[in-house]
């Protein structure tokens, strides 16, 4: 995984893989199941972390004193300039997530979801919005896949986390409460999950680093990520000159 596709491209970087991941399963479930790109719309509401890109409302200056003629003739005041504030309005954002189906009944066998940095905000809408949309899905017999490519960020609920930068958990709806966590480093390629089924049946692999070369490369990402920046979440210190090493032609 790129760190740096995290900080500088995660937005497209998010919307192209769960497509490729469609490109890469569909051959592999078909003409039983069909994979589907679906999206979800939240909307916030105040002013987000320092870091984010909140769509404001239009700004007015109010006066609140005595503004008649007469008040203004025995006015003998300095007129004070007014300090422009911004008043934070509706943010509507708009996530994808894949969804496997049963041709015949259009029955929602699997949900993949790869995580975005607003599902992992210690606090927000978006992360509650997400974590009551993950419970559904929990107590129901509906597979599902949680991949987390962002090392910043709070995890989501799990008793028995591994230590690793990256995971992705995989939940089967007959298993539970038990799943499947695969937890990796920064070093490590990404591993090939196991895309569940209906019980019994083979489940599909899902070769991840393929997937996200398939993405840097069709992006061309090496025109756009800056490697000489300074990343929101600092390296560790025995990854550091490692990395340094890689940069800026790295890929993995």
């Amino acid at each position: 995984m790129d760190p740096f596709i995290e900080d500088q491209e995660w937005q497209d970087f998010h919307s192209t893989f769960n497509t490729v991941i469609r490109e890469f399963l569909a051959p592999r479930i078909e003409p039983r199941y069909i994979v589907r790109v679906e999206r979800r719309i939240y909307v916030e509401h105040g002013l987000g972390d320092d870091n984010e890109q909140v769509r404001w409302a239009d700004v007015s200056v109010l006066w609140s004193g005595d503004t008649s003629p007469a008040a203004a003739q025995v006015s003998t005041g300095t007129l004070m300039a007014p300090m422009e504030c911004l008043l934070p309005g509706p943010q509507e954002r708009r996530e994808s997530y894949l969804v496997i189906r049963e041709q015949q009944t259009m029955e929602i066998v699997t949900v993949i979801e790869t995580l975005s940095p607003a599902n992992k905000r210690a606090y927000g809408a978006e992360r509650d919005q997400y974590l009551t949309k993950r419970e559904e899905i929990l107590q129901s017999r509906t597979n599902l896949v949680e991949l987390d490519l962002l090392r910043g960020g709070k995890r989501l609920p799990m008793i028995g986390m591994p230590p690793g930068d990256y995971f992705a958990i995989v939940s089967r709806g007959y298993r539970r409460p038990r799943a499947d966590v695969y937890h990796w480093t920064i070093r490590n390629p990404l591993p090939t999950l196991p895309i569940p089924l209906k019980k019994g049946e083979p489940e599909a692999p899902l070769d991840l680093q393929q997937a996200f070369t398939t993405v840097y490369d069709r992006a061309r990402y090496d025109l756009s990520l800056n490697y000489a920046a300074n990343l929101s979440l600092p390296w560790r210190d025995d990854d550091a000159s490692w990395v340094r090493q890689l940069a800026p032609s790295s890929k993995t």
